[in-house]
């Protein structure tokens, strides 16, 4: 029974909320909508759920004194001080939040994304060796893209910005359609899965 019973609820929901698509019947558009509030107070219980987790967890870090567990410390400090601020001062436009929020959040995600682009010129740098026909292809494409992207490109040849356009406007929308059809199958062959009770890792109960 521990089992099934999730199983029959997420079933039910499930068949609900396909039927509920389909058939635009007002009775069925306000159960919609009903469960939608009742998924918002659920939502508020799994944050309460996160925020457990995120305190034990670092908490523990700063207990045993494992390695990095500054960062811990640090986390749950500014934790601390952006939810009393928030609380006291609120988080209006103009607030001491508002401040924190622009002057160092925002910065401190700016200075964390900066770094990804060594990381992304890493990774090009090893992605883009032509040893196989699919590496030239990328490369030289890469290439064609950077160049049309940038005024010295247009000095190389002037139909370059628009070749760029259509690599960018064809093959890879194409592409990225595809993709986006078989991550869509994907998720219809796991939603039949979780829908049927063949896929039970997410209760906990493997298959």
């Amino acid at each position: 029974m521990r089992l099934q019973i999730p199983i029959a609820i997420g079933f039910l929901a499930g068949i609900f909320m396909i039927v509920q698509f389909f058939v635009p019947h007002p009775a069925l558009k306000s159960t919609f909508r009903e469960l939608n509030d009742w998924a918002i107070i659920i939502g508020a219980f799994a944050l309460v759920l996160g925020l457990h987790s995120l305190f034990r967890t670092h908490i523990d870090k700063i207990r045993r004194r494992r390695e990095g567990y500054s960062y811990s410390l640090v986390t749950l400090i500014s934790f601390a001080i952006m939810f009393l601020v928030g609380i006291i001062y609120g988080t209006k436009p103009d607030t001491l939040f508002d401040w924190l929020f622009d002057h160092v959040q925002m910065p401190l995600e700016a200075t964390m994304f900066s770094l990804l682009a060594f990381f992304i010129a890493s990774a090009a740098y090893r992605t883009f060796r032509a040893r196989t026909l699919e590496a030239t292809l990328l490369l030289v494409t890469a290439v064609v893209v950077m160049l049309g992207r940038v005024p010295i490109g247009e000095q190389i040849y002037d139909r370059l910005p628009a070749i760029t356009e259509w690599i960018m406007a064809v093959p890879t929308v194409a592409g990225k359609r595809g993709i986006l059809f078989g991550a869509a199958l994907g998720i219809i062959a796991t939603s039949l899965r979780i829908l049927l009770g063949i896929e039970r890792s997410h209760l906990g109960g493997g298959r």
